[in-house]
């Protein structure tokens, strides 16, 4: 049973490499972080630093080239990656944890209406009759602020927005302890990325619903989180809570993220960060942002560092104590 004294969800030491044809992709390396019952944590970083392919390492979701998949992923206490592929199917994937994919409003099925591919989990997870489904499927679309009536439409007669609205009500029509999003928003015009994300507040108030959010849109995580997870080059190099975070983040990478973000009042120009993420094929040894960071040291380059700094987690040598 779930103690609300430990996480909801608790993912320690995932990992999840690829085979290609140059090597081995280390996309997931080592990540850990946690997530409480009506939190909502962001995950946020460069394109091509994991963030996606960590959402799938925790729904099972992964291709054929997988050379290593491991570590620990604690669902209200059970350690799901332990679970058969045929219970953790039945029991876990998409009634438990679901996933709203990146570019959702076109991964929608174009010739099955959008009320059919909502109740579908319904159906196949919880056993409801097709029409108990399309009723419940009903029900989620008032919730995520489309019309009832659409569940007899197609795709094409959507807006990209609505779309994405659908795709989170497939999400949500199961009820699942954690919904996993992936770019919500992404493709969306500014004023639909808005309401997007009002509506999910609105759910993580109504429902109790926990999140996890992957963006590299630093504003529109603001929005949302309560904590906040920055990946770099497949690894989780800070966590914080977002009062910590958005006002001061301590690795340098964080710090010069959010110091890339423009600004609505003052005249400071965005910054920017030199260089490329390194090689996930050929990491290197020691802290994989040194090369990029402004503060590197002999030691970063040789030795890959460690979590500390008083309660807030961050993977860098400056806050080991006697750093200087």
């Amino acid at each position: 049973m779930y103690s609300a004294e430990e996480p909801l969800l608790r993912v320690k030491d995932l990992l999840l490499h690829f085979r290609a044809k140059r090597g081995i992709v280390q996309a997931v390396d080592l990540v850990s972080f946690g997530l409480d019952r009506n939190e909502a944590v962001v995950i946020i970083g460069e394109s091509g630093c994991g963030k996606t392919s960590m959402a799938r390492a925790l729904l099972r979701l992964l291709p054929r080239n997988v050379h290593a998949y491991s570590g620990a992923v604690e669902l209200g206490g059970l350690d799901v990656m332990k679970l058969p592929e045929e219970r953790f199917r039945r029991e876990i994937r998409w009634l438990r944890m679901a996933m709203v994919p990146q570019a959702a409003m076109n991964a929608l099925n174009p010739v099955i209406r959008v009320g059919e591919q909502v109740a579908e989990p319904a159906v196949v997870h919880q056993d409801l009759s097709r029409n108990t489904a399309l009723d419940r499927a009903r029900e989620m679309f008032q919730l995520v602020g489309v019309p009832d009536d659409f569940v007899n439409r197609y795709p094409f007669e959507l807006s990209g927005g609505m779309r994405q609205r659908v795709a989170l009500a497939m999400a949500l029509v199961t009820s699942p302890d954690v919904i996993l999003l992936d770019e919500p928003t992404s493709a969306l015009d500014v004023l639909t990325q808005a309401n997007i994300m009002n509506q999910l507040k609105l759910i993580k108030w109504e429902m109790g619903m926990s999140f996890v959010l992957i963006t590299h849109d630093i504003a529109t995580s603001s929005e949302l989180a309560d904590r906040v997870a920055v990946m770099y080059a497949g690894q989780v190099v800070e966590v914080a809570d977002n009062t910590g975070f958005f006002s001061e983040p301590l690795h340098p990478y964080s710090e010069m993220l959010m110091a890339s973000v423009p600004r609505l009042r003052g005249d400071e120009e965005p910054g920017f960060i030199v260089g490329q993420p390194p090689s996930l094929i050929d990491p290197p040894t020691g802290c994989r942002f040194a090369e990029r960071c402004p503060h590197r040291h002999d030691r970063c380059s040789e030795e890959p560092p460690v979590f500390g700094h008083n309660g807030r987690s961050v993977k860098c040598w400056l806050y080991e104590k006697g750093w200087s």
